[in-house]
């Protein structure tokens, strides 16, 4: 039987492995509020963590990134990227960057990667809506659910 030229050019795909084998965090930088999201080590489930209420800019934060990270082996920090919609860095572009420069200084050991956070927060407010989150509940857990849908995108990329 003879394959033809359509079926004997094609190649087995393999799957990507892993840039870093551990758990991922996410976060959604803000300048009041700050998500948090993570993934586990095998990248299978992810999951919405607590919301930091407080300055964008101070150690607090920081600190409060640290406690996150002693308990959980994270290879990789995801964090959103402001963009305009037309593909432009957004206003708060230079103060993440900061915060991202802040971040790799304390903590050398992870991976830092940028993703695009457009619409993310939209998302999350719908992802909140259909789940049945409404009021106070809704706008405290809206910031984390971004992180995860940052860190959603982020995993599906790879």
């Amino acid at each position: 039987m003879r394959w033809s030229s359509r079926y004997a050019s094609r190649r087995r795909i393999a799957p990507r492995p892993m840039t870093v084998p551990g758990a991922v965090l996410a976060i959604d930088h803000g300048t009041r509020r700050t998500g948090f999201a993570l993934a586990d080590a095998l990248r299978i489930t992810s999951e919405p963590l607590t919301t930091f209420h407080g300055a964008g800019d101070g150690d607090e934060l920081l600190d409060f990134i640290a406690s996150l990270l002693a308990d959980r082996q994270v290879s990789v920090i995801v964090v959103g990227q402001p963009l305009n919609m037309d593909g432009t860095a957004g206003p708060r572009a230079k103060d993440v960057g900061q915060f991202c420069e802040r971040l790799s200084e304390r903590f050398p050991g992870p991976e830092l990667a940028l993703v695009d956070e457009r619409l993310s927060t939209k998302e999350a407010e719908a992802r909140l809506v259909e789940a049945g989150h409404t009021g106070q509940d809704r706008k405290d857990r809206r910031d984390s659910w971004s992180a995860m849908i940052l860190l959603e995108d982020w995993l599906r990329a790879q």
